[in-house]
């Protein structure tokens, strides 16, 4: 394609992953830009050439509110979830330790502790029915703004079958 057509197309995929004022970011530096910025533009440049499958690593940090206008760009997950529909691809979030990330994007989870599949299953079977400890260990330490802990913290240890 023609650098015209090519640049054409980069601007369109900024505006696409709601970035505001495509034309500026292109025009910038990376360290004039913010974080949730490069995020987008990070996006933008792993579907541009309409993978089938894209690793996302931590996708919901770097999370930022300048990128928002008038009308505001979606957060990330949603941008992921739209663009996976639209681009018919997979995402694998290959780290992710927000529970709530996992809940609301993933089918299928696959929990490692010391580099090792400790438990793996649909999202529904490991909220609902953690077997391994590690797992356990890790959904009993979710809290929201609504929960108050109560019971006494469990040592890790003990939590993840280790013997003294």
């Amino acid at each position: 394609m023609s650098g015209a057509d090519a640049k054409a197309r980069v601007l369109a995929l900024l505006d696409r992953v709601g970035i505001r004022y495509s034309q500026r970011t292109f025009d910038s530096y990376p360290h004039q830009i913010s974080g949730g910025m490069a995020q987008r533009v990070l996006i933008a440049g792993a579907v541009a050439s309409r993978p089938k499958l894209l690793i996302a690593d931590e996708p919901a940090t770097a999370l930022d509110v300048t990128v928002q206008g008038r009308n505001p760009p979606p957060p990330p997950l949603d941008l992921l979830r739209d663009l996976q529909a639209e681009l018919n691809m997979a995402v694998l979030l290959a780290v992710t330790h927000n529970f709530g990330v996992v809940a609301d994007i993933c089918d299928r989870i696959a929990v490692m502790q010391n580099g090792q599949v400790v438990e793996s299953g649909t999202a529904l079977e490991l909220f609902r029915e953690p077997k391994h400890p590690y797992t356990q260990m890790l959904l009993g330490s979710i809290l929201d703004e609504h929960t108050v802990r109560t019971d006494p913290p469990v040592p890790v240890a003990a939590a993840i079958g280790e013997k003294n």
